[in-house]
């Protein structure tokens, strides 16, 4: 893995990022890869915001992983910053070659620099090698989750 940069995410790295988000069932239903605008836009936000963090792994000028950090600061645990990681991606062609543990220990070590005292994630009730991933990572499966589409 000597190889492998983790740098900020650039508009030339969301081809590569939306085809890893689009590359899995869940994906393959809510992803567009056809049409970039809606995902360029977001990156511009993305970039503006000094809590939002989005990297891409990248080795021999190939994107090969992604995941978004962000920071948010808040008034529980005694006024504690937290961060969340969603996102998180690694090319079909590096599952298992222990990229992911790489971009999770980046997060996890950016969220120090970033004085958090908290990560937290959530994962699809289906993604159930990614609960093991987590879990083997020292993350604990402590709250239930809930989203409303709007």
């Amino acid at each position: 893995m000597g190889d492998l940069e983790i740098r900020p995410a650039t508009a030339d790295d969301i081809p590569a990022i939306v085809a890893m988000l689009a590359d899995d069932p869940l994906g393959a239903e809510r992803e567009s890869p056809g049409d970039l605008t809606p995902y360029l836009a977001a990156l511009e936000r993305l970039t503006s915001d000094p809590n939002q963090h989005l990297v891409v792994a990248g080795r021999e000028d190939r994107v090969v992983g992604t995941l978004q950090l962000t920071v948010v600061p808040g008034l529980s645990r005694r006024g504690a910053t937290r961060s969340i990681i969603e996102g998180v991606r690694v090319h079909a062609d590096e599952r298992g070659s222990g990229l992911g543990t790489l971009l999770i220990e980046w997060a996890i070590e950016e969220s120090r620099r970033q004085q958090c005292r908290l990560v937290q994630l959530t994962s699809d009730n289906t993604r159930t090698d990614a609960h093991r991933f987590y879990e083997r990572l020292g993350f604990t499966a402590s709250h239930v989750g809930f989203k409303l589409a709007l």
